[in-house]
């Protein structure tokens, strides 16, 4: 006989999945129910997993790069990418390998050009010895990620540039100093903006209009002059450590004042609500209300305008760079690399030059998507899940 089931029972346990799935969601707090949202948000998940690798790549730079920054190879100037492939005119092999190389004359410029060997092939290994190194400047290690069989040949995947030196390793090492760069700055001009801000929205009166004109100035000085000022200034003999770290704060001083009126202008808005006269009047201190009840009242807010703010960071050290304001030879940054690519020339004879700009547009282009996968996720409570 066949076992009839009760559609009254049915129905009262679809009842009680929906009574417990509208109780969790309506018992999770505001960061899960950012988080659930923001989840749902494909092209912004994929752009966060875009960014985590190459932060990931930054931060083991040492171990993902198969050579150093600077390190040459006086055989291969301004080759061309290698790209790994399974097969060729000698037929198909189950490892990736690259095709030797050998030099030979243009007929027409007598240039010297480096082109494929296909009587050659090098293969693929992981965990490949070489350059002895130190990851996060901790861990001595001479295992990298990938490279050749053979440790006494070398693999660019995204060919040499002037020197010799491996595009490929320089743009990993460079996407550590530019995404760091951002990531710094942001961090100092958040500060800046939520300590400036919240005092100006909170107290309001004498205390604010010093702070906006301060912040009026500060806005209206011309960044490229001002930049080209503190260059020159910069002393020569610093190193690319200090360098760095000046170049960090430059750009985390004057990112803050837009943030900061924002923050002010919600304060100014929401500082005479009842919750906030309550805290005052229960004797809670100034900082307290501004840290534990008014700005978390629009934190999703703050977290979308922080995240776009990286962009704009990432930009302006690749544009300053790029123009030789920012960082200097030997150091790396995108900006750095596609000083180099400035030139008529690179862009006739060597285009590989280019490739770093693909992770600047890149980096820039996740970051904008993850905002409005922020945005959309601001306000949790419109749309139960």
């Amino acid at each position: 006989m066949t076992d009839m089931t009760n559609p009254g029972q049915m129905l009262s346990k679809e009842a009680e999945k929906e009574r417990q799935r509208l109780l969790k969601y309506y018992s999770a707090s505001q960061w899960t129910l950012i988080w659930w949202r923001f989840r749902r948000h494909r092209a912004a998940m994929v752009a966060a997993m875009i960014l985590g690798l190459m932060a990931l790549a930054g931060i083991f730079a040492e171990f993902v790069a198969p050579y150093g920054p600077v390190t040459r190879d006086t055989k291969y100037i301004e080759g061309p990418p290698q790209i790994p492939r399974f097969c060729d005119d000698n037929g198909c092999s189950l490892r990736p390998f690259v095709n030797g190389t050998k030099t030979e004359r243009d007929p027409v410029t007598l240039r010297a050009l480096t082109v494929p060997d296909p009587d050659t092939r090098h293969y693929l290994s992981l965990f490949v010895k070489g350059e002895t190194v130190r990851i996060l400047g901790l861990i001595p290690t001479d295992r990298h990620l990938i490279g050749l069989d053979d440790p006494a040949r070398k693999i660019h995947f995204w060919g040499t540039d002037d020197l010799g030196r491996d595009v490929f390793s320089r743009t990993i090492y460079a996407t550590r100093t530019s995404l760091s760069i951002g990531v710094l700055g942001v961090l100092i001009s958040f500060v800046l903006a939520l300590a400036i801000g919240g005092i100006a929205g909170y107290f309001g009166g004498l205390i604010d209009n010093v702070i906006q004109r301060v912040t009026e100035v500060i806005r209206v000085v011309p960044i490229i002059p001002l930049y080209m000022g503190l260059a020159a200034a910069m002393p020569k003999e610093w190193s690319t450590t200090q360098v760095y770290f000046a170049m960090t704060l430059i750009l985390g001083l004057f990112g803050w004042p837009t943030l900061a009126r924002r923050i002010r202008s919600q304060l100014l808005s929401i500082r005479h609500e009842d919750y906030v006269v309550a805290a005052r009047l229960a004797g809670a201190r100034p900082r307290r209300i501004i840290t534990q009840h008014m700005l978390p009242s629009f934190t999703s807010f703050i977290i979308v305008d922080l995240v776009i703010s990286f962009p704009y960071m990432i930009l302006s050290e690749t544009a300053l760079s790029f123009v030789g304001l920012g960082l200097r030879p030997p150091s790396v940054s995108w900006g750095v690399l596609l000083q180099q690519a400035q030139s008529v020339r690179a862009i006739e004879q060597t285009p590989w030059l280019f490739i770093p700009a693909g992770f600047v547009v890149l980096a820039v282009l996740a970051f904008t998507v993850i905002g409005d996968g922020l945005r959309d996720a601001a306000d949790p409570y419109s749309e139960a899940k």
